[in-house]
């Protein structure tokens, strides 16, 4: 019995006159995560349906779970094809959907026609195989209303194909649709979660991490290349770029007022972020910080900093709270990694009370005893670049 995975469309269907080059970028996705893995796939594109059908039946559910994490798709489950006449509907679903019943108290036949020829309407189709399958499960009920399982029976153009439950997919747009931003990935919780919502958004991610070493150790890096492959499920790949803050670190540290460290700190890292966005053309800087959460967040600091730079600053967490973001990360397998206890740059000589309300003007007078323009070339001069992919392949 050949199994078909279907995926099905999320935003796309609303995308009008641009719909046809976000279809395209979706089917690029889908091509390189198959093209991960082995074995040989077959696809089909129809009314806002993917057909994708493995030439050997023991690589559906490896295939079903990568294209699980395409940006773009909202649902997909693993089908069962038939040939288009009820008879064989029936055969199919009487065969292999019972054990997909088990465990649940109820259910409801439900039905699509997309081929207007077929004999049967919409309605007979959910009455005769719901009937029959009520029939040989007797211990689960029908329930029209509120069922705890859905059996699915579509009648498309080539084939029938019946499936009980449905995955959620990733959602938003295809990856690659909505630009590039350069994410500022720390080792923290909230930064990789921030860099998976744009991606959902369609924004290609890069990243940008900061590193203090000797302060930080080559563990700590290791952890954010770690968070970087796990965003890599999501993307298939991410350019890596790397920065050392020693310097402007120690600098800060030596020469300006304590309480101001964490605020000039964020804004060198603010400028340095925008020069290597222009190198790698991103058209946006990404941040995890959420309003208020820390010191150098509230809306005073984020003001200080948000100065800085020449390009916008996307924060998609800024209104969220922490157990929202940790949710979020939970689901997409950084949260493990993330508290991982290793240090980052910006536990580096934290002061015990920063500014959390602080006034522009008090800033700069602060950093008139570091050359800036210096202290930033240097830091550039350790810029390093390198290529993270899909840890699953």
């Amino acid at each position: 019995m050949k199994r078909t995975i279907l995926l099905k469309y999320g935003e796309i269907i609303l995308k009008g006159a641009n719909r046809r080059a976000f279809e395209k970028q979706l089917a690029d996705s889908i091509r390189r995560r198959l093209k991960g893995l082995i074995g040989e796939y077959e696809l089909e594109y129809m009314q806002s349906t993917v057909y994708v059908t493995p030439e050997r039946d023991e690589d559906v559910e490896i295939a079903h779970d990568a294209l699980s994490r395409i940006f773009g798709i909202v649902s997909l489950c693993i089908a069962y094809r038939a040939e288009k006449s009820m008879e064989e509907i029936m055969r199919v679903a009487l065969e292999y959907i019972p054990p997909h019943l088990e465990g649940y108290r109820s259910f409801k036949a439900d039905a699509r026609r997309s081929d207007k020829t077929f004999p049967y309407t919409t309605p007979q189709i959910m009455m005769e195989v719901g009937g029959e399958l009520s029939e040989k499960c007797p211990d689960i009920a029908v329930d029209v209303i509120n069922p705890e399982i859905t059996v699915m029976i579509e009648v498309r153009e080539k084939y029938a194909f019946i499936h009980a439950g449905k995955t959620m997919g990733a959602g938003g747009l295809p990856y690659g649709t909505g630009g590039r931003g350069l994410l500022l990935l720390s080792g923290g919780i909230d930064s990789p979660v921030a860099g998976w919502m744009m991606a959902k958004r369609g924004v290609e991610v890069d990243a940008l991490h900061f590193e203090s070493f000797p302060y930080t150790s080559e563990r700590a890096l290791e952890k954010v290349k770690t968070l970087a492959g796990k965003l890599c499920r999501y993307t298939d790949k991410m350019h890596f770029n790397k920065v050392s803050l020693t310097e402007i670190q120690e600098a800060i540290r030596d020469n300006c007022e304590y309480d101001y460290f964490t605020l000039i700190l964020r804004r060198f890292m603010m400028e340095i972020a925008d020069e290597v966005a222009r190198r790698v053309n991103a058209n946006a800087l990404i941040t995890g910080e959420s309003i208020g959460q820390v010191a150098s967040q509230t809306m005073q600091a984020l003001a200080v900093t948000d100065c800085v730079p020449t390009i916008p600053v996307f924060r998609p967490l800024i209104g969220m709270d922490k157990e929202e973001i940790v949710q979020i990360a939970r689901r997409i397998d950084t949260f493990a990694t993330s508290i991982e206890p290793y240090e980052d740059c910006c536990t580096v000589f934290t002061p015990p009370h920063p500014r959390t309300r602080p006034v522009l003007e008090k800033v700069i007078r602060a950093e008139e005893g570091l050359d800036r323009k210096a202290l930033i070339e240097n830091a550039l001069k350790t810029l390093e670049h390198q290529v993270i992919y899909n840890e699953a392949f």
